[in-house]
């Protein structure tokens, strides 16, 4: 009962503390352009214009920011931020736009992580 207890109070704290990252990492970095729209950014909340994102699936819409795609600068224009951070940012989004998707674990980051690969490398060419 208690580790039960223990790993559903943990649970509860990796994903708040997720979810709070995400919308930080989007308070800091994203929200300069998707709150507005800037340079056609879907604005956040604007579930017409992110549905067919959403429909891409999280690993291809993750790989696509990160490395950069149409008007937007790889990393949202932010050099350091890392892969779990920016998916983590990207699900803020997605959930507050009509999407359901959860924070990436270890399976889908390397996935994320492998198309990211494949994506730059075919860039490079």
């Amino acid at each position: 009962m208690f580790r039960f207890l223990l790993a559903s109070i943990s649970l509860i704290f990796y994903t708040q503390t997720a979810t709070a990252t995400g919308e930080n990492t989007y308070k800091q970095v994203c929200a300069v352009c998707h709150q507005s729209g800037v340079a056609g950014a879907p604005k956040v909340g604007d579930k017409a214009k992110w549905a067919p994102l959403i429909k891409e699936g999280q690993a291809q819409l993750t790989t696509h920011g990160y490395v950069g795609v149409r008007g937007m600068p790889a990393k949202g224009g932010k050099a350091d931020l890392s892969v779990a951070d920016f998916a983590a940012s990207l699900v803020f989004m997605v959930n507050q736009s009509g999407g359901s998707w959860q924070n990436p674990d270890a399976k889908m980051l390397e996935r994320i992580n492998a198309e990211i690969i494949k994506r730059e490398s075919t860039k490079k060419k």
